[in-house]
């Protein structure tokens, strides 16, 4: 039997330089990240007396390039991963994968094998989605892998010796879904006996992208105010780590509902509300967090940003989130929160009137894609279908077509 199995290729401006990578995307496991490896075919001649190196490079662009004036900048680069690929290392501390091995005896003794490790903690690929009228590069998180020819790692790069090709750090829905979520929240008034009860359950506490979210409403009035009109959304919450009052929020889907209302004082009721989260309609609305997109394709909704420590986890609202710290790679003294953190939650308001106000709950859930199942292992007789990238792709701040 012959197995196919998907390369993708890119070959610098002056042609010495070409990156064979299996795949894309690599999965941030919360504890550690997948390894990006690959192969780059070098020209004998042109490498000679030169040095190739390979790194993982990480920006973060959190302001519109339009309103960079007068030497402001709203952008960010980390190198979070380097390697050395030529000359090769006396003994290489890994083994080559399957693929790996497949294009080393395929392309011949110049094509060097590659390893990078990110660090467990460095932030998720999101895109923010720009307004309909924005140009230029969209904010949020992207990560390519660059080859380039130099002295030392940290030299300069030449455009037409560098080839650099996007990848993205995603997460996947955990093997085992936490508890499920419930709330109850009680509201007094000063003139007037009793209490007003709002009991929010809902029937999981991990969703997949296009199911629908059953939201249990329990109302139990025990006051004599009376509930004139029911809304319940779902929130998707925003994070720019690195501002302080970075946060925001879009309604991504709502419904207002006087099904049972007015309740009376003594009165109960039971409901259960059906909202889809998805971005549908909302493909217009500035701000919103997306997965970060690979050549153009169809996108959704950013997904949940999973722990790494509870110890960073946000106290002023009542959803999981996670402030990213680069540790391994900058001074205990100077460290800089880095990346944007999504989460999602319920939220059901309770409308009294006038003089009655408001009572509200809300309840954080997960939202995320499933786990990928598991690819077939690469046989002697494979066969490679090869997806080449052009260099007049997407220009990137430093005039390298990462896309």
């Amino acid at each position: 039997m012959v197995y196919n199995f998907k390369v993708f290729k890119k070959c610098s401006p002056n042609g010495k330089l070409t990156l064979y990578m299996a795949k894309r995307d690599f999965v941030d496991h919360i504890s550690y990240v997948e390894p990006i490896d690959g192969i780059v075919v070098v020209d004998e001649e042109y490498v000679r007396d030169r040095r190739v190196f390979a790194q993982v490079v990480c920006t973060f662009r959190y302001g519109r390039e339009e309103d960079e004036v007068m030497g402001l900048s709203f952008y960010k680069e980390l190198y979070l991963a380097s390697e050395q690929v030529y000359p090769p290392l006396q003994k290489r501390p890994y083994e080559l994968t399957r693929t790996q091995e497949r294009l080393v005896r395929k392309l011949g003794q110049w094509a060097l094998p590659f390893r990078l490790t990110l660090p467990a903690g460095s932030p998720g690929s999101v895109t923010l989605q720009p307004g309909l009228e924005e140009e230029g590069e969209p904010c949020g998180v992207h990560y390519y892998v660059k080859l380039f020819v130099g002295e030392t790692e940290i030299d300069r790069s030449h455009r037409r010796s560098t080839v650099a090709l996007g990848i993205r750090k995603v997460q996947f829905a955990p093997d085992k879904p936490g508890p499920q979520p419930c709330t109850v929240v009680r509201k007094d008034f000063v003139l007037s006996p009793g209490q007003l009860e709002l009991e929010l359950t809902l029937d999981k506490q991990l969703y997949i992208h296009g199911e629908t979210v059953a939201v249990n409403i329990s109302i139990r009035n025990h006051s004599n105010k009376v509930v004139k009109k029911i809304k319940a959304s779902i929130l998707q919450s925003v994070d720019i780590v690195l501002f302080q009052n970075g946060q925001y929020r879009n309604v991504v889907t709502g419904i207002e509902t006087q099904d049972g209302c007015p309740l009376q004082p003594g009165a109960n009721m039971q409901k259960v509300v059906q909202l889809r989260p998805t971005l549908g309609a909302l493909r217009d609305r500035r701000g919103l967090a997306l997965d970060a997109q690979l050549k153009r394709q169809e996108t959704t909704l950013a997904s949940t940003t999973l722990l790494l420590d509870p110890e960073h986890m946000f106290e002023h609202r009542q959803c999981n989130s996670l402030v990213f710290y680069c540790s391994s790679l900058l001074d205990p003294e100077q460290r800089d929160a880095f990346g944007i953190v999504v989460s999602y939650s319920v939220k059901v308001k309770l409308y009294l009137g006038a003089l009655g106000g408001e009572l509200s709950a809300e309840l954080p859930f997960i939202l995320m894609h499933p786990k990928e199942g598991r690819t077939k292992l690469i046989q002697a007789d494979s066969e490679a279908d090869v997806e080449m990238f052009r260099q007049d792709t997407v220009m990137h701040q430093e005039s390298v077509e990462v896309y």
